[in-house]
Parts: C-alpha cells; structure tokens; sequence
C-alpha cells in the first residue's frame, strides 16, 4: 500500500478516437448545445412573461428547462473544450464536482417529470379539485422537494464512490465523469459500489417511472368516460409533450444505467451517454415548442411585444 501512487488527477479521453472528426464533432456538439440553450431560455421567458401559462404544468416545465440548461452546462462546456485541443485533465475534486452536479440533476429532472404527471393526474381526473390539490405553494414545494432529493442523492453516491482509493490507471474512457467508468478505475474490489450504484439507478429511474405510469393509467380511465371524441383530443393534447419527453428521458437513461454490470463497452456507452446528455436536453424544448399550441401561441404573443411598434 505504501508504495502505491495515489491519483490526483484524471484524463478523459472523449472522443480522441476519431481524431479527424475532433473540429466535425466540435461544431456538432456546439451547435446542439447554443440550439438547447436558446430553447431552454425561450420555454423560462415565454412561462414567466405570459400569465396564461402561469399554471402548475408550465411552472414545472420552467423548472425543468432551467435544470437542463444547467445539467448540459456542467458536461458539454468540458466537453467541447477537449475537442479543440484544451486539456482533457481533471481534478479529483473537479471530477467529483461534476459528477455530483449530473447525479443531483439528472435525479431533479426525474422527479420533476414525475411531478408534471401528477400534475396532469390531478388536472385530468380532479378538474373540481385542481387548483386547490395543485396550488401554486404544493407546485412550489414539489420543485423544491426534487431538487433537494436529487442533491441529496447526489452527495451520498458521490461521497461513496471518491471514498474509494484510486492508485493505478488515470484515464477514463468517457467524456465526462459518469459513475461506472470512475469506479473501475478504482484499486480495489468495486462490487459494493457497482451494486449501490445499480440500487439507486433503479430507485431514481423506476419509482418516478413507475408513478407517471399509475398516473396515466388513471388518466386513460378517466379520457374513456369521456362521451365526445373532442374531449378525448383536448385531454391526450395536453398530455402528448410530457408523454414524449417521459419516454425518451427514461428510455436513454434506462439503457445506461440499468443494465448488467459486468456489460462494458465504452464506445456504445459514450453513444447512449451522447443521447441523454446532449440529445434529451435538446429534445425538451424542441417537443414543447413543436408540439404544444399554448407555448407556440404565447411564444408568438411575446416576440410580437418585443419587435411591435
């Protein structure tokens, strides 16, 4: 143990596989990036300067916006500097830095989705009861609630997996500090912390999961003692974008994280990290813009203030 090297420091090796495409992907990835940061700050203007969608869907829509553009922050920005040659070393405490901002928020954007269907639940099935059951201090208490699990969580699983002792092999075969390909590294037997790793995923993922399904569920019960095909459209409209956002959300971060441990394959799991890092963010504003009337019509009403005589 004494003669072992501690390591101070990490290396991200990315994409330094496609040498020749570097600049290609750093365009890419750059583009993708300001196009998810202009959605996300068009959906935060659009909510807070128009009344009409000051309602509990469109507060937690805000909030998760706000969570995405902060979750693509503290990955792509690292990201893209190592594609056009800055360094591809970090810190321990750097890479527990971030990796405790993605594990917080990563958490935080499940549960939120989760809140926006109970919110749908209790639009749906209690229309008498709604805005007293969804009050504007219940919506405010939820986003609170998910983003001080999620952090908690965070602290926990982060604090668990840099207790364990890295001395040997410095490089992860990743683009940033996800929570496999850092506990590998490790110099010991990383069975305990795979397994942890696994429970939480699985408790994150499946139990917001898992209530956004018993909430439809209850919804669909409710749409077929609808007597008017208008009213079933009018009910599934406003349900459509949280449906599509829940299962390209859950679907990419279910391929990643709970699948078996022993499945390792860093070019196929840099893929899928691409597609909940990079694409699901983007994905939010873009199914929220496309396919909601309400935040295209208040989108239009907004810019046409801002450029009006």
């Amino acid at each position: 143990m004494a003669n072992r090297t501690w390591v101070s420091k990490f290396i991200l090796v990315g994409f330094s596989g496609l040498a020749d495409l570097q600049l290609l992907l750093f365009v890419l990835f750059a583009l993708l990036y300001a196009v998810t940061l202009v959605g996300n700050a068009l959906i935060v203007t659009v909510v807070g300067a128009d009344r009409r969608l000051h309602t509990p869907m469109y507060f937690f829509l805000g909030a998760l916006s706000i969570s995405e553009t902060c979750y693509t922050f503290a990955i792509l920005l690292p990201m893209l500097g190592g594609l056009v040659g800055a360094s591809r070393t970090m810190s321990r405490a750097g890479c527990a830095v971030q990796m405790y901002v993605f594990i917080g928020l990563a958490c935080n954007n499940c549960f939120l989705l989760a809140g926006m269907g109970y919110d749908r639940y209790l639009a749906i099935c209690h229309p008498l009861r709604y805005p007293v059951l969804m009050s504007r201090l219940v919506c405010a208490w939820l986003v609170a609630m998910a983003l001080l699990s999620g952090l908690l969580i965070s602290m926990g699983q982060t604090l668990f997996i840099f207790s364990l002792p890295f001395c040997g092999p410095n490089t992860i075969h990743h683009f940033f500090c996800d929570l496999l390909p850092v506990i590998r590294l490790s110099c010991t037997d990383t069975s305990l912390h795979e397994a942890v790793t696994f429970a939480l995923s699985l408790l994150v993922i499946a139990l917001p999961f898992g209530l956004i399904v018993l909430s439809y569920l209850y919804i669909l019960g409710t749409i077929l003692r609808i007597p008017s095909v208008a009213g079933w459209r009018k009910a599934f409209s406003t349900c459509a974008s949280h449906l599509t956002v829940v299962v390209l959300h859950f679907g990419c971060a279910s391929a990643m994280y709970l699948r078996p441990a022993m499945d390792d394959d860093s070019e196929r799991d840099q893929l899928i990290a691409v597609s909940y890092t990079v694409v699901t963010p983007l994905l939010n504003p873009v199914v929220y813009t496309l396919r909601n009337r309400e935040v295209q019509m208040a989108l239009r009403r907004v810019l046409g203030r801002n450029v009006g005589p």
